[in-house]
């Protein structure tokens, strides 16, 4: 059975769908609306844990939950074994699981030690997960690559290390550093990481439908998958997934309706959350996700961008709808 239960440490999710944690997508309202498509576990997106350690308050804004169904996992990064410490014990009073990041591919990140980077370092890597266990009481869980290039493959260490260390869950994206999302993911690694640990682990990477969810769970018998980039504008892959591996078979394909009242679902919560001259700006790149493949789309987009006014661009996407 592909869709069922998981735990993490003493939580329970109702399904092992989750949804990865994105830099400038995953904040609350994306979570809201990923949530009604049946996800099972939502994270934050990356906080860092020297921005939290020096008080930043833009970041602390990150971790706003409020109305939102849990469980929520926050994803805090860094190299600082103290600021590490310090954050997980900040986040600790609003998250329901500490996710330490060990991933993120990001330059900016990579180039202060944080992030990906720290597959270079295992030595660190494993004191920062020990430090970080020891200091709360919620599950701590990881999300690595599988290296940093191809002469650093080490995910295999890792996982074992990190289980010894006392994560409830890890999370692997097969691929290195180098390769950002170029190529294809490696469900080898994955399958290899399963294998050499006794808790969860969840596969990551290139999963955007039913078919390659399948595959995923067929290759490498994970306790459960992580989407991120196909989530965007499309938020019915959790609810397409959920169906397709548990009754039909099938894509979920929403109707141009469902489409139009997600978007301005999305849009309201977004103002509620950021006021309006944000959400207009933050909302293009989300709307541009969801209007993918239609027609006359990439015509919509461009003038869609110019716009600036709340009802201007409700008034807009009604009209571009309606006449699908």
């Amino acid at each position: 059975m592909y869709i069922h239960k998981l735990k993490i440490g003493e939580i329970e999710l109702e399904n092992n769908l989750l949804l990865a944690p994105m830099a400038g997508i995953t904040d609350l309202p994306f979570r809201m609306i990923a949530k009604k498509q049946g996800v099972g576990l939502v994270y934050t997106e990356m906080v860092s844990s020297k921005a939290i350690y020096h008080n930043d308050e833009k970041t602390k804004k990150l971790l706003n939950m409020k109305g939102e169904k849990r469980p929520v996992a926050v994803q805090i990064f860094g190299s600082d074994i103290e600021s590490m410490v310090y954050a997980a014990k900040y986040v600790e009073t609003v998250a329901d699981i500490i996710d330490i990041n060990m991933g993120c591919p990001a330059p900016k990140v990579v180039k202060n030690g944080d992030g990906s980077k720290l597959l270079l370092n295992l030595e660190l890597a494993e004191q920062i997960v020990k430090s970080v266990v020891r200091a709360v009481n919620k599950p701590v869980t990881v999300k690595m690559r599988k290296g940093w290039n191809n002469s650093n493959i080490v995910a295999i260490d890792a996982a074992k290390r990190f289980e010894r260390a006392g994560v409830k869950l890890i999370t692997i994206h097969g691929r290195t550093r180098e390769e950002y999302y170029s190529g294809t993911c490696d469900l080898e690694i994955i399958k290899k990481v399963k294998e050499s640990v006794k808790i969860p682990v969840i596969g990551n990477g290139d999963i955007k439908d039913v078919e390659s969810a399948k595959k995923m769970f067929n290759y490498t018998n994970v306790d459960g998958i992580m989407i991120g980039r196909a989530s965007l504008g499309n938020p019915w892959i959790f609810r397409s997934i959920l169906e397709g591996l548990t009754v039909n078979n099938k894509e979920y394909i929403p109707s141009n309706k469902e489409r139009l009242e997600t978007i301005l679902e999305h849009l309201e919560l977004v103002i509620h959350e950021k006021g309006e001259y944000v959400a207009i700006r933050e909302m293009r790149k989300h709307i541009s996700g969801y209007t993918k493949n239609l027609p006359n789309s990439s015509n919509f987009r461009v003038e869609m961008n110019k716009i600036e006014n709340k009802e201007i661009l409700i008034k807009y996407l009604k009209n571009y709808f309606e006449n699908l």
